[in-house]
């Protein structure tokens, strides 16, 4: 597939993804090695030499969230001394969901990061399902926002589903959770989910809905963090008699015990894709990141 010369260099949070963004450019891999102090600071080296091309540079920005920000930002610079084209492939942004100034004095720390992106170098920026798209207006160097939500909808078609229901957590993953149900060919509901600014407390106010019995149910969203939305919604649907209840995202975060509170109430499977490396990345963003990559038009 390589139509111009790169070079891609991995993080440490993108192992596995940046290895298979390599082999489906036939490019050159550079793998890098980090050291972290006792004081928590990161000594990052990249392992090679590069001699000419454009640069992909692949670092998810995952818990932890500075850190791994910090790697990304870090081997961006080091790679635009090597070159005059840096590509940045953050498949999970951290700091997406501050996008605004919600309470009076919070910052809007995705319009800082965006700032650090350029400074750092990148000249293009890669990202997958980017939780807010009206953010990436902060970053002023051109981007690109592939979705994963087909990739994600022919795994569950593998599964041969019984009838299977789609649901978004809340209202903001609506029109993604119609488009995962439409390769299902089967329907979607978005719950009217509510947050209270100052406390964090969810409610969902939906309370006239109607569902088939027996079918089975797939909890569909971007992300997966504390997983407080996603639990809400089971307990809200959990009457509804499902046969079986599936969770599907693109990033699967899962910090504390998330997971464990989420299986506790019956859910059969996690499903996520390597945007977050680790047991649930079962679907490899590799081949919609290549695409994105080649069609830029030089």
């Amino acid at each position: 597939m390589m139509m111009e010369n790169y070079v891609v260099i991995g993080g440490s949070a993108s192992g596995h993804l940046s290895k298979n963004i390599a082999k489906k450019l036939q490019a050159k891999y550079l793998k890098t090695r980090v050291t972290v102090f006792p004081d928590g600071e990161s000594k990052i080296t990249i392992i090679g030499q590069v001699r000419k091309g454009k640069i992909i540079v692949v670092q998810s920005a995952y818990p932890p969230v500075d850190s791994n920000l910090v790697q990304a930002l870090s081997l961006i610079s080091k790679a635009r001394e090597m070159s005059k084209e840096v590509i940045a492939v953050i498949p999970y942004m951290g700091y997406a969901k501050q996008d605004k100034e919600f309470l009076k004095g919070e910052v809007v720390t995705i319009s800082v990061i965006a700032k650090l992106f350029k400074a750092a170098g990148a000249t293009r920026l890669i990202v997958v399902d980017f939780h807010s798209p009206k953010a990436l207006n902060f970053f002023k160097i051109p981007i690109k926002n592939p979705s994963a939500v087909s990739l994600l909808a022919q795994y569950f078609k593998n599964l041969k589903l019984k009838e299977p229901f789609v649901v978004s957590p809340d209202m903001y993953w609506k029109d993604k959770a119609e488009e995962f149900a439409k390769h299902l060919n089967t329907t979607s509901i978005a719950l009217n989910k509510q947050r209270d600014r100052k406390t964090g407390k969810l409610i969902i106010k939906s309370s006239h809905l109607k569902f088939s019995k027996g079918r089975d149910l797939v909890l569909f969203d971007d992300m997966v963090s504390t997983g407080g939305s996603i639990l809400k919604a089971i307990e809200f649907l959990k009457k509804e008699n499902f046969r079986k209840m599936y969770v599907a995202c693109t990033h699967p975060v899962f910090v504390g015990d998330s997971e464990r509170k989420i299986k506790k109430l019956g859910i059969t499977k996690i499903i996520g894709t390597n945007s977050v490396e680790g047991k649930f990345a079962k679907i490899d963003l590799s081949g919609i990141i290549v695409n994105a990559i080649v069609d830029w038009k030089s």
